[in-house]
């Protein structure tokens, strides 16, 4: 399976055994929808819901922090999602939110992992099958397993700004990035980490929501100051559009790219961490 696929094949593989289809739609509070009663009124059929606000290690001091590696499994298991799962991830969310699912899954150990793509709206918009309600799937066993070579803290990021090994990758909105416009969380200074780039996750996809591919999502990383042969590590506000930009390096064939969980929520908070603006 690869790791981006088409409405065209999920509709031919619906009903293979081993397929897990997961809706994993999160939006931002301020624009007042919810994930999950969107997808009671309205899912691929079979298809279970991924809540990825509850996702999150809720012992943390930052928002949306990566979860521990007991509760992370407890929840696929829970899910049906587990050992010997092709789990096909999707979403209808600005945030493109299906990334971060994929990221903790594939960090998590989970080994066939795709998200499909243009989303629900895709689906939809080729009048596919829909179904209502909340959908439930026999407990799998997902093996507790955890590598967290591709995660950066704040400690991380901070040596990263004398030894620049690695290019920091902002998904933010360009206003965000360079600090025209505030945080919207109060306490967060405005601004982006001292010589990282801005790649707006937003620029990754073509203008029907489906990702962009081959040159024309390697331009996009270039035309934003990316070096493709080297290093990267992402970051955004709280983790969830940096994944997106990990993801999209992931289809460029990239294995050397990481996400600094904490993002600008954990170093904007810090009153003794540079920031840079314009």
């Amino acid at each position: 399976m690869d790791s981006l696929v088409s409405t065209e094949w999920l509709a031919n593989e619906m009903g293979a055994s081993d397929l897990r289809i997961v809706d994993a739609s999160k939006f931002l509070p301020e624009t007042g929808r919810s994930a999950l009663a969107e997808y009671e009124a309205g899912h691929i059929p079979g298809a279970v819901f991924m809540d990825l606000a509850e996702l999150v290690d809720s012992n943390a001091a930052i928002d949306n922090t990566l979860p521990p590696a007991e509760k992370f499994a407890s929840r696929m298991q829970s899910l049906g999602l587990g050992d010997g799962s092709r789990i096909v991830l999707y979403d209808d969310s600005p945030l493109k939110s299906s990334a971060r699912a994929w990221f903790m899954l594939t960090m998590f150990g989970a080994h066939a992992v795709a998200i499909l793509d243009g989303g629900i709206a895709k689906w939809k918009a080729e009048s596919r099958p829909i179904k209502t309600g909340k959908e439930t799937l026999r407990h799998r066993h997902f093996t507790v397993w955890e590598d967290k070579k591709n995660v950066r803290t704040k400690a991380d990021m901070l040596s990263n700004l004398h030894s620049k090994a690695e290019q920091v990758v902002d998904a933010r909105p360009a206003a965000r990035f360079t600090g025209a416009e505030e945080d919207p969380r109060p306490g967060i200074a405005a601004g982006h980490i001292p010589g990282a780039v801005n790649l707006p996750h937003s620029t990754l996809f073509n203008a029907d929501g489906t990702w962009k591919t081959g040159d024309a999502l390697k331009s996009a990383f270039e035309a934003a100051g990316v070096d493709i042969e080297k290093p990267v590590v992402t970051t955004c506000g709280s983790g969830m559009t940096a994944s997106v930009l990990a993801f999209g390096a992931h289809l460029l064939g990239k294995t050397d790219v990481a996400l600094y969980d904490g993002s600008w929520s954990e170093w904007g908070a810090d009153a003794d961490t540079p920031k840079a603006l314009g």
